[in-house]
């Protein structure tokens, strides 16, 4: 070989190995649904809303994605399933508004190459990956549309949506519009997507109950307020999760499992997830001695915190940020005309809301601390919500009070410090 030859491939061979090393796509949710057990009417005072009927309908769910990709994937959940469900076709597209798609922009999904999966009881399915005619930018809207074969039971869901979800009779997954479609505000068998990031995304999951979920948001109109923060946040690629679940405590289970068990699945095996904000506490004090559990006795907030120290010790274990967020005010809660639920609220429940809160503030425990109490507080009434921030019920901020709550969280807390 001549020697200019081999100066070259030795060169070559050099400029090789010096160059940066390309990081490998990585798969990073990018919405999801904490998933729950549905409930028999005996278990709460609250329907599920579930549909009456699921055998050979179509289900259609939006989903607003915090970063955008070229290439997402759809994951399906039977959690706490007891029996195999079956879907038999599944389409991805972008949302057109109410119940409508983009047509131009529906993909079928495949699930190891095949158009149907069966799901097992308490297992999860992936989808292979949905290569999209054009990139999905952040914040975009995509619909979830899914056959359901049926007859089928549900023993799975995520309640409380807070997005309108649509169902039809019939195989038609690739309309442009469902077909005399009802709408309810459920989440079937829809747990996550999942977008392809060519560079590092960090996760932020928002850990907490129906205040994180959103209930007193307006439906539809993505103003939760991870949905804000997701927001202020899409331009640095950082994603947001909503791992809220309405009635979700710290301690003891209630319209789904307790924040300390559920925070392995829920946060610390998310991918990628650099921070969580644990908002969590308002339904361990304000359930017992209420409808929800007459005879349950108050927890001291030895108990309380206990239990957030539980999660803070577990999380940095695995190098993730956790911000504590205080909780908010509750005087008066689901004291409305009409309201199911009696006895929420009391000035001894309000006492170990402050007691929790001060060490919450002053422990530094935490990596951070949202100070959603101080946000949403009437000055006149330091025990109740702001009248402007009030969604009505007492309980849960309107769209005004979400945005006050996000504005309270200092993005610079939430990742680690760059290193120089």
């Amino acid at each position: 070989m001549p020697a200019h030859s081999l100066l070259r491939m030795i060169a070559l061979a050099g400029w090789i190995a010096a160059a940066p090393a390309v990081a490998a796509p990585q798969w990073v949710p990018t919405w999801v649904a904490s998933q729950q057990p549905v409930w028999r009417p005996d278990e709460l005072p609250l329907p599920t809303g579930l549909p009456a009927r699921l055998e050979d309908r179509t289900v259609r769910q939006v989903a607003r994605v915090s970063i955008g990709g070229s290439r997402l994937r759809v994951v399906l959940s039977n959690q706490y399933g007891r029996v195999p469900l079956t879907v038999e076709a599944v389409r991805l597209a972008r949302h057109a508004g109410g119940g409508r798609i983009d047509r131009a922009s529906n993909h079928a999904v495949t699930f190891a190459g095949q158009p149907a999966v069966s799901i097992p009881p308490g297992a999860t399915a992936t989808s292979d990956p949905v290569p999209l005619s054009s990139p999905l930018p952040a914040l975009a809207e995509v619909a979830v549309s899914l056959h359901l074969p049926g007859p089928m039971r549900i023993d799975t869901f995520h309640w409380d949506g807070r997005q309108t979800a649509y169902i039809a009779d019939g195989h038609h997954v690739a309309d442009t519009a469902l077909p005399r479609a009802e709408p309810f505000q459920a989440r079937l068998l829809l747990s996550a997507i999942e977008v392809e990031a060519r560079q590092p995304a960090p996760v932020v999951v928002a850990l907490g109950d129906s205040i994180t979920e959103g209930n007193g948001a307006t439906p539809d109109a993505n103003r939760r307020w991870p949905d804000v923060l997701a927001a202020r946040l899409a331009g640095d690629g950082i994603a947001v999760l909503n791992a809220g679940i309405s009635g979700g405590q710290l301690l003891r289970a209630g319209m789904g499992e307790a924040g300390r068990a559920r925070f392995e699945r829920d946060v610390l095996d998310v991918p990628g997830v650099q921070a969580v904000i644990v908002a969590l506490g308002i339904n361990d004090i304000g359930w017992p001695g209420s409808t929800f559990l007459p005879t349950t006795r108050l927890p001291a907030a030895a108990d309380l915190i206990a239990g957030y120290q539980s999660l803070i010790d577990r999380a940095h274990r695995r190098g993730v940020r956790v911000i504590g967020a205080t909780i908010t005010p509750f005087a008066g809660a689901l004291a409305v005309e009409g309201s199911p639920i009696h006895g929420y609220a009391s000035p001894q429940k309000d006492a170990l809301r402050q007691q929790v809160n001060h060490w919450v503030r002053t422990s530094g425990a935490f990596d951070a601390v949202a100070d959603f109490d101080t946000a949403l507080r009437d000055p006149a009434h330091p025990d109740a919500l702001h009248p402007a921030f009030d969604s009505g019920d007492h309980l849960h901020p309107g769209d005004r009070g979400y945005a006050a709550m996000a504005g309270a969280i200092d993005p610079a807390t939430l990742l680690p410090a760059r290193q120089p």
